[in-house]
């Protein structure tokens, strides 16, 4: 009897202790989500961030280079009068005139192209943030129907 009454005692204990741990391992479970949610939100949010700096770093880019672009086209006008003869500039060699007006245009061109691919980096990182909030979105959407 003895034996049987220590038995049923300690499987009584061992439920006890069984719970408390089920209920421990609950909450260590809740604060690793919490802290992997935490974890990626601060991912999420640096990675925001760099993008914000690359769209600003690429706007000042763009700026710069219309800055070019009008002050090449100020030239470009500059240079076709003086090649037509309407403006006084017998300095220049009509040859020497040409050959500048050609590097202006290759430098036009040049400028050009780059604007395109500005404006191609800014629309990626436009997708990339419109991607990060879809996923954020079907992040929260989960985590709902998950509890």
């Amino acid at each position: 009897r003895k034996q049987a009454t220590e038995y049923s005692t300690s499987s009584s204990d061992d439920e006890f202790e069984s719970k408390p741990s089920l209920t421990h391992k609950a909450k260590r479970t809740l604060r690793r989500r919490r802290k992997l949610e935490k974890e990626t939100k601060q991912l999420i949010k640096q990675e925001e961030l760099k993008r914000l700096h690359k769209a600003q770093a690429i706007q000042r880019q763009l700026e710069e280079l219309e800055e070019r672009q009008r002050a090449l086209e100020i030239f470009g006008v500059k240079l076709e009068r003086e090649l037509r003869g309407e403006s006084d500039s017998g300095t220049k060699d009509e040859t020497q005139m040409l050959h500048e007006w050609f590097e202006l245009v290759l430098e036009k061109n040049k400028l050009t192209r780059y604007e395109s691919e500005l404006l191609i980096i800014a629309q990626e990182l436009e997708l990339e943030d419109h991607q990060s909030r879809l996923e954020q979105k079907l992040r929260e959407k989960m985590a709902i129907d998950g509890k």
